[in-house]
């Protein structure tokens, strides 16, 4: 089965780790901005960093045979600092119109503070404006007010949901997040976040129409090879192979679609890294 990862921070993992994925059926990925380990003080490193994720990474990852394409924007935990954020906004054009761009994000909420919100609006309007995909990141703490309250900001600023997903769900969030038209994120990790017995029970729950399942594989403990385990776990635990299909590869093609930019190669050939030593 091959599988598109739809959410993975690939500038924190190693070249053995795309081997991995290469190996597990992973042929396509999405990597949003995200926070770098410490806050960023001038609008240059943001934009160094958007040049990287969507220029060298995708070279990287081609040479072990997958496609990699990525969303940007100033994450959420970035925005304390309303000055610097609008300064990056201002300038994030270019980003954006970038050949592997293909959604704006990740946006949204850390602490659920006015900061945040000011910049996640300010982004919501830029990707409607552009008609970008949209990554909305739902807080580690107090999830599900701050889910409720991404709900009540997309509604309230006339957002086509169609275009966005709202990612990071657990059991508690994704009955706030099914009342919505978006796309529901799930993320699963080793120790935090879900386990692939919790996403099977809650696609049973909760069907798999827009349902779509990442490995974030962030500087924390992760696993860039958590979809192909969701896979293996679904199939013993009673999931037929179109539900399967649907959450790992048919909803994220349909979801990025909505950019024109979307147009994964799904059969590169790694390339024999002797090739490409320095």
């Amino acid at each position: 089965m091959i599988i598109i990862e739809p959410h993975i921070h690939m500038y924190s993992r190693t070249t053995d780790d795309y081997q991995h994925m290469y190996a597990a059926g992973i042929r396509a990925c999405v990597e949003p901005s995200f926070w770098l380990g410490t806050n960023r003080r001038y609008a240059g490193t943001f934009w160094d960093y958007f040049q990287l994720i969507l220029e060298f990474e995708t070279v990287r990852s081609r040479r072990f045979g997958i496609d990699h394409f990525a969303a940007v924007s100033v994450n959420p935990k970035e925005t304390e600092d309303p000055a610097l954020a609008d300064e990056v906004l201002d300038g994030i054009d270019e980003y954006l119109n970038h050949e592997r761009c293909v959604a704006i994000g990740e946006i949204g909420y850390n602490n659920i503070t006015p900061n945040e919100e000011r910049a996640f609006v300010r982004q919501l309007h830029m990707a409607q404006q552009r008609r970008l995909p949209i990554i909305i990141h739902t807080p580690h703490v107090d999830k599900l007010r701050g889910t409720r309250r991404i709900v009540e900001v997309l509604r309230a600023e006339k957002i086509d949901q169609d275009r966005v997903v709202i990612d990071h769900n657990t059991e508690e969030t994704m009955p706030v997040s099914r009342e919505t038209d978006c796309y529901c994120g799930m993320t699963v990790y080793p120790i935090s976040k879900l386990t692939p017995e919790r996403v099977s029970n809650i696609i049973r729950q909760f069907g798999s129409e827009k349902m779509t399942v990442n490995g974030s594989a962030d500087w924390g403990i992760s696993d860039p090879c958590s979809l192909p385990k969701v896979v293996q776990f679904m199939r013993g635990d009673g999931h037929d192979d179109a539900t399967i299909q649907r959450i790992v590869f048919d909803n994220a093609m349909a979801f990025y679609r909505h950019s024109p930019n979307w147009k994964p190669q799904l059969d590169l050939t790694p390339v024999d890294p002797r090739q490409f030593q320095r």
